[in-house]
């Protein structure tokens, strides 16, 4: 067995299979583009769901990668197991409709046994297959796995419901009964089983049926392969490690973190060990998260970084570090990935000072969470059975973060008990309103066969906008192919067309469709990739269409010069927008339209008006510079070279076209684009808003779409210069200003005659008092105008000692407010007028509350006032 480093084995796996044929693909963002199934991607056949659905065809039907993913199922038991981690890689090998079982388990076995890749002991590796897959048992054996060593179980068909599905076979490590954890003749001690003994290190999956919504199975149209085997598992065996903790990706976290403590060490008790691996797994998945664009927040992913954030805190505090800390482990972090993922290292100032302002926020949200702790403790000391509930104990975990160990350990060092099934049960309804958000969704799709096997060649034609020789080589009619459509509708696909498809966020063109002898045939409503990527034409049938027949294709010309300036405009706004707020800004989606543009991008606060005024200055200026857009078809890596952006860890052929606006701006992008900058005339933002939690939009517009934007909005200017009697534009400001400094005037000679006449109806209220059992009270309806002025009478009242209580009423505008408030005569009394307003309030349609002294409330229902005071004074008489 090789003695390997993470970044060595990673390399081989992938060299293994390039040897074999497979096209290595980068790893994607740990955040889902266009698929809302997935918080996060949790594997890599996550990222392969365009393929294995039929939806797009590969160039290479072999695909091999390391994908960064993560699981946030059962983070409770991060730290406490061997294996559980939130962020982890996952090697994967597969095939799309190319080979089968009879190569996937000899490349598996290859690769695991050969002396020239991991070389080990055949003797401790078993397998476990699907009872019926007879076919898997007999290439094992072929291979060179040992009968006694296959291990026949039901479990082994990996089935997720409708869609793609079938056996599978696991694989698995016999580590020795030395690091078992169950006895040698328990019924769990076998490859497969619930033991520490067989850690199993990769399984392979057969997709060969699709489950059809009736619960049918039948025959996929094209099988795949899909594989999983994860990294950090078989490097703790290549390094000889008892956990994957024990290995070079955990190591240098955990010793980092131990000069941070007070001597503490890893290993030496549980607890300690524990809060360790906690900190070393969640610093490694919030880098990574936050370097793909992901930010704290309340909700989402977000609340996934914020909890593993808080979690992280809590366990450094058991180890004794003060303060924020774990931003200080990102460059360790970067430093062990950097030879296969440099984005932590490249991104290192923003992910640490993310990390931060999220763990000196927690502090002061730690102490109110300990306060609650602390209350909720006496609570339940105090009640008949000495427990503090499911419902109190899920409020500590989900507001503060208070995982329900640490409610646990503080409940058992009082005496006390926790509602454990009631926590869960709370956490059970969380996540099913997580599960209700995502919708009832589909994970991966079913294989469109009519499309897949479209194969003839199309051409997309750049820069042109009529072609007059488009041959008609494919008709799809109600998913049939057909050689004639006479309908409402079809899809049509052509030997070449000047048709842009939709993608990379910008929409389709439109147009119409006319036959050799100038008649229109069919209007073209919108243009879509077929899966072998074909621009598929969805169209409405004027007449008749028929296959092998030339037409002209002419697409809507004004449609596609405000696509190209909207297109062109997104690129500068994108480089504006790195220059102005970092180059952590990450693009997290656009849409581009022929009248207007939008962008969506990450950032932790709303850009400034200043910083909105720098980016559109500085896409203006690019405009006027009119620099040249110069596009190149090159290889991704030559593309890389050239500085080109690369959106979303986008999935690239063998050639890609990268888009360049001189040194400013360059991007891997299929779209259309002006041939010169100043073609985009001018660029105008119309608003910057947030969408979401770490997510803003900016919407703009250009050329003549600005032009009649800015034209609006002279037409308003030159409204308020007439308003506010501005003899020039310029003088409008300081002329607002004058106006409002004689409003602010205006209202505060109000405000002293308002105090005034208060005042004086103070003197007539005050005089009238009377008697409630044992204390005196004024009660009346105040001719003031609504609850600022109730409140200065009491103000009033106060000072004056008049009575023991204040009851006030007023009527304004059809609504009522009531005031009432007590003396320390009262309050002794034990009234509390909190309580009081409450006993009023539903009699004049309202509702309120406030402090035992003093306490408010507003109604709809002014004519039950009279009553409501009166319910006052029989309730103070009856105290």
């Amino acid at each position: 067995m090789k003695k390997l480093t993470s970044s060595e084995f990673r390399q081989m796996f992938l060299d293994f299979f390039k040897e074999h044929g497979h096209m290595i693909m980068p790893s994607a963002s740990l955040i889902p583009q266009d698929d809302p199934t997935l918080l996060w991607i949790n594997s890599g056949v996550a990222t392969m769901k365009k393929y294995f659905d039929g939806s797009v065809v590969p160039k290479n039907h072999r695909i091999t990668s390391s994908q960064k993913s993560i699981r946030t199922n059962d983070i409770e038991n991060v730290g406490k197991t061997a294996r559980h981690q939130t962020f982890f890689e996952m090697l994967g090998n597969f095939s799309v409709g190319d080979y089968f079982r009879d190569e996937a388990i000899p490349w598996a076995w290859e690769f695991l046994t050969s002396p020239k890749w991991l070389g080990l002991d055949k003797d401790k590796l078993y397998c476990t297959v699907y009872p019926k897959d007879v076919d898997s048992q007999k290439v094992w054996e072929k291979a060179g796995m040992p009968k006694d060593h296959i291990v026949k179980l039901e479990d082994n068909f990996w089935d997720i419901g409708e869609g793609p599905c079938g056996p599978d076979t696991e694989i698995f490590y016999d580590r020795g009964q030395e690091n078992n954890d169950v006895a040698e003749d328990d019924p769990e001690n076998f490859p497969g089983g619930e033991n520490a003994r067989y850690l199993e290190i990769w399984n392979i999956v057969f997709s060969q049926y699709n489950h059809l919504p009736n619960g049918k199975y039948v025959d996929q149209p094209h099988k795949n392969i899909d594989t999983g085997m994860g990294l950090e598992r078989v490097l703790s065996i290549l390094q000889d490690a008892p956990t994957n903790f024990e290995t070079d990706l955990f190591l240098p976290i955990i010793h980092a973190t131990e000069k941070m403590t007070d001597g503490k060490k890893y290993g030496v008790n549980k607890e300690d060990t524990t809060a360790f691996k906690i900190i070393a797994d969640h610093v490694r998945a919030v880098s990574f998260a936050i370097a793909d664009g992901a930010l704290p927040s309340n909700n989402g992913r977000g609340y996934v970084l914020r909890r593993l954030i808080r979690r992280a805190d809590l366990n450094g505090q058991r180890l004794g570090i003060k303060g924020a800390f774990l931003y200080k482990l990102v460059p360790v972090v970067g430093e062990i990935m950097q030879s296969h993922y440099p984005e932590v290292m490249d991104q290192r100032g923003f992910i640490e000072n993310v990390i931060q302002n999220e763990e000196e926020r927690f502090q002061a949200t730690l102490d109110s969470g300990l306060t609650l702790l602390d209350e909720l403790i006496e609570k339940a000391k105090k009640s008949d059975d000495k427990t503090i509930s499911g419902k109190d104990a899920f409020k500590l975990f989900d507001t503060y973060g208070f995982p329900y160990e640490l409610t646990f350990e503080s409940a058992q060092d009082a005496g006390l008990k926790v509602d454990k099934k009631g926590f869960d049960a709370e956490m059970e309804a969380q996540k099913e309103r997580a599960r209700k958000a995502r919708g009832d969704l589909q994970s991966m799709g079913k294989q469109d066969v009519t499309l897949m096997n479209i194969k003839d060649k199309s051409e997309f034609e750049y820069g042109v906008y009529e072609e007059p020789h488009a041959k008609l080589i494919d008709i799809v009619v109600d998913d049939n192919l057909v050689d004639k459509a006479d309908g409402e509708h079809a899809t049509l696909v052509f030997d070449r067309t000047p048709f842009y498809a939709e993608r990379g966020g910008q929409v389709a063109d439109h147009g119409d469709i006319y036959n050799q002898d100038g008649e229109l045939v069919a209007k073209v409503i919108d243009v879509q990739h077929a899966p072998n990527d074909q621009n598929l034409h969805f169209v409405d049938i004027i007449l008749p269409l028929e296959k092998g027949q030339e037409y002209v294709l002419k697409i809507d010309r004004e449609r596609r010069e405000g696509l190209r300036h909207s297109h062109s405009a997104t690129h500068l706004l994108h480089s504006a927008l790195r220059q102005v707020l970092g180059e952590h800004t990450h693009q997290a989606g656009s849409l581009v339209e022929p009248d207007y543009l939008r962008f969506d991008f990450t950032a932790m606060e709303p850009m400034t008006p200043r910083e909105i005024k720098s980016v559109e200055t500085l896409v203006n200026q690019k405009i006027w510079d009119a620099i040249q857009v110069k596009t190149t078809i090159t290889t991704p890596e030559e593309g890389v070279k050239m500085g080109a952006l690369a959106l979303f860890n986008g999935k690239y052929g063998d050639k890609v076209r990268v888009v360049q606006m001189s040194d400013f701006s360059a991007e891997f992008c299929g779209g259309t684009h002006c041939a010169n900058t100043n073609q985009i005339g001018i660029f105008k933002i119309t608003s910057e808003s947030a969408i979401g939690a770490g997510m803003r939009r900016i919407e703009a517009v250009t050329s003549k779409k600005a032009y009649e934007y800015l034209a609006d909005r002279s037409s308003l200017l030159d409204e308020i210069q007439e308003d506010v009697k501005a003899t020039k534009a310029d003088d409008i400001v300081e002329k607002i200003d004058s106006l409002e400094k004689d409003l602010h005037d205006s209202q505060k000679q109000v405000e002293e005659l308002t105090t005034k006449i208060n005042q004086a109806k103070a003197g007539q209220i005050f005089d009238n008092v009377q008697k409630a059992g044992d204390l005196t009270v004024i009660a009346e309806i105040a001719d003031v105008n609504g609850m600022n002025d109730l409140r200065e009478l009491a103000d009033n009242w106060k000072s004056s000692n008049k009575s023991d209580v204040l009851v006030l009423g007023a009527e304004n505008d059809g609504k009522a407010n009531m005031i009432i408030s007590l003396n320390d005569k009262a309050l002794d009394k034990g009234l509390k007028a909190g309580n009081l307003i409450k006993k009023a309030a539903p009699i004049f349609g309202g509702g309120g509350g406030g402090r035992p002294n003093m306490a408010q409330a507003g109604g709809k229902k002014p004519e039950g006032l009279q009553d409501a005071i009166k319910t006052v004074i029989d309730e103070i008489s009856q105290n």
